[in-house]
């Protein structure tokens, strides 16, 4: 039986939103409170009983919610950076294709309470849901892969557990017992997964059938015992039907001679039997495919059947691992394992099989230059990469990304690295469009500054993505009103033109979670703009935010006299969301992040119009969309 989440009006009363989370233990029976790490917010947003007036007697659930949640665990073994969130993310593409219902969990070890105050250069991108919470960027992944909406709680860091756990020590919720890793930290894991594991992400009522859980980091990483141990207890009390571990491990290539060695995986599994785990299936990393005698030792030295063992190898795109797994009949492994066989059906991949195979045969390209601050890492604007990815296939077109350090674009750069800044200058020039990336900080900014000049002055097709927006707000007072001064008090808090502000309701003490974060209405100030046509909604769009800073409504009146067109603003009318400037063919920018809400099926409005416009389609495209064609 199913534990669903009710929301009551006692949780009003509740101090720290880690606590008052309502578990059924039997639909016709009796209501267990259990205190559990999950905000209010979202639990009001997610839960399956809308409202705590509801008659409990009233509700029947279905077929699929009577089953049991079964669990699919994607752990990491020998190096990071294997490729699990993809592994993952796949095989929920494979389990939905199968006509199962999927959720995902991603569990980070690290300390942090979330991915909000890494620097991208470290950890990749921070990608932000419909409900605020920045996360690990696999659950963009999950996303992008799977068509749903997660929720914060769909991403368990270590941070968030001890977090749960203190407050109710200080709170006297544990009697006076001394607390400990185990049974309380692991217990918090434990009731946190299985109540996440129960929230809808696909839009229709009840819990999924499968929940793919991955452990970050590898196995045997001291930070990561603590989850281990949870899920070695969580694959007990579920019982063997309702739980498939899948190891995802490395197997090299090492000398002249070829040989694929198999000793870091066997490692890797002995020291994952040892700590309570037994895979039931392998994931094999490779470059190549794996040979059979390969399988044979695998099979032997890891106790797991040779069928058992998939071979994740190269691909030319990452939507060909779904098709890999489909291929090497992982499905019905982990279906025998969940005891899903006689529910499931053969996995309906056709439309996946198209989209990879259309992407791998394209021999149009487009160059788009991308001037950025973290390039020297390119996970660092994944989810941008993947809305491009989206838009071009979307117009038949490969993406050539040409990557720009902005640094290199400045005055001073010619000086001090004259190669780079040649370099930089020639690359931006050849591109047929321009993108300007969200950031922080001010290194880079003057390059930035030049890029946004450059496209303006020679109607290269432009888009500002939150800090773009901004860049091209400063660019148009310095060139246009002759504000030589103007900036952002981010970069310059002297500044007699402060053209972008710190936004007021903003904290200047605490990083975390301090921004406009989540999905936000954003009100169209003409329907016949460039953005609501491209949209097909002349009143509003909802797309997600990540920022502190804002134009400054001060200066508006005069940069819209100039012929800046702010042409989106929030539900206030005081916050700007998206410019336009009439003039130029496609010069675009905005507040938030549009690309987190991109999907390959359906490519972000935006990211289009912006593929269309470097291609010069898109006036026929905007014509053929108001037409209804």
């Amino acid at each position: 039986m199913y534990k669903y989440a009710l929301l009551s009006k006692s949780l009003s009363a509740v101090r720290s939103p880690l606590a008052g989370l309502l578990r059924f233990e039997s639909i016709s029976t009796k209501i267990k409170l259990r205190n559990c790490s999950f905000p209010a917010r979202t639990l009001t947003q997610t839960l399956c009983l809308h409202t705590h007036t509801q008659n409990l007697s009233s509700y029947h659930p279905t077929q699929s919610q009577q089953r049991e949640m079964k669990y699919v665990l994607v752990t990491g073994g020998v190096v990071s950076g294997l490729g699990k969130g993809v592994t993952a993310s796949s095989i929920g593409v494979v389990l939905k294709a199968c006509g199962l219902r999927v959720t995902s969990i991603k569990i980070d070890p690290y300390l942090n309470t979330d991915a909000g105050t890494m620097s991208p250069f470290e950890h990749g991108e921070v990608f932000v849901l419909d409900d605020g919470g920045e996360v690990d960027l696999d659950l963009g992944n999950y996303e992008r892969f799977l068509d749903v909406t997660l929720t914060k709680d769909n991403n368990i860091t270590t941070g968030k557990i001890f977090q749960s756990v203190i407050e109710k020590e200080r709170r006297g919720d544990y009697l006076g017992k001394t607390v400990q890793v185990v049974p309380h930290i692991t217990d918090a894991i434990k009731d946190w997964i299985e109540s996440v594991s129960a929230i809808p992400v696909d839009g229709k009522d009840g819990p999924a059938d499968v929940c793919v859980i991955e452990l970050g980091g590898t196995v045997g990483d001291i930070e990561s015992m603590p989850f281990i141990e949870a899920l070695r207890q969580l694959s007990f009390s579920v019982g063997q039907d309702n739980f498939c571990l899948i190891h995802v491990s490395l197997i090299p290539v090492l000398g002249v001679v070829g040989e694929q060695k198999t000793k870091p995986t066997q490692h890797s599994v002995r020291e994952l039997r040892a700590l309570g785990l037994t895979p039931h299936l392998l994931a094999c990393r490779s470059a190549q495919p794996l040979l059979e005698n390969t399988k044979e030792k695998l099979s032997q030295f890891c106790h797991v059947p040779a069928a058992n063992i998939l071979n994740i190898h190269d691909v030319p795109n990452i939507w060909h691992v779904p098709l890999l797994l489909r291929n090497q009949n992982a499905h019905d492994a982990i279906l025998k394992q969940l005891n899903l066989l006689s529910i499931a059906m053969p996995p309906a991949l056709q439309d996946w099989t198209m989209m990879a195979e259309t992407y791998d045969n394209l021999t149009n390209s487009v160059r788009i230059a991308m001037v950025g601050k973290y390039v020297g890492l390119t996970d660092s604007y994944l989810s941008v990469v993947k809305a491009l990815l989206h838009a071009c296939i979307a117009c038949s077109l490969k993406p050539l990304i040409d990557w720009i350090a902005a640094s290199d674009l400045e005055e001073d750069s010619a000086e001090s690295t004259p190669e780079a800044h040649a370099a930089a200058w020639e690359t931006l020039k050849n591109a047929s469009c321009i993108l300007i990336p969200g950031g922080f900080g001010d290194r880079g900014v003057r390059g930035m500054i030049l890029a946004s000049k450059y496209a303006r002055e020679n109607n290269i097709p432009y888009l500002g993505i939150c800090l773009g927006m901004q860049i091209a707000v400063i660019e148009f007072a310095r060139s246009v009103l002759g504000l030589e001064r103007a900036d952002s008090n981010e970069f310059d808090t002297n500044t007699p033109d402060p053209v972008v502000i710190f936004m007021p309701e903003g904290s200047r003490t605490h990083m975390g979670s301090t921004m406009r974060l989540g999905s936000r209405r954003t009100l169209f100030q003409t329907p016949d703009c460039i953005t609501a046509k491209l949209y097909g909604n002349t009143q509003y769009v909802e797309e997600r935010h990540r920022h502190r800073y804002e134009v400054n409504p001060e200066v508006i009146k005069v940069l819209e006299e100039k012929g800046l067109k702010f042409v989106g603003k929030d539900e206030t009318g005081k916050r700007m969301e998206i410019l336009e400037l009439p003039t130029h063919p496609f010069y675009v920018g905005v507040q938030f992040h549009p690309e987190f809400k991109s999907r390959p099926r359906r490519p972000s409005a935006l990211f289009l119009g912006f593929i269309l416009a470097a291609t010069g389609k898109l006036e026929a495209h905007l014509k053929s969309h108001q037409n209804g064609v």
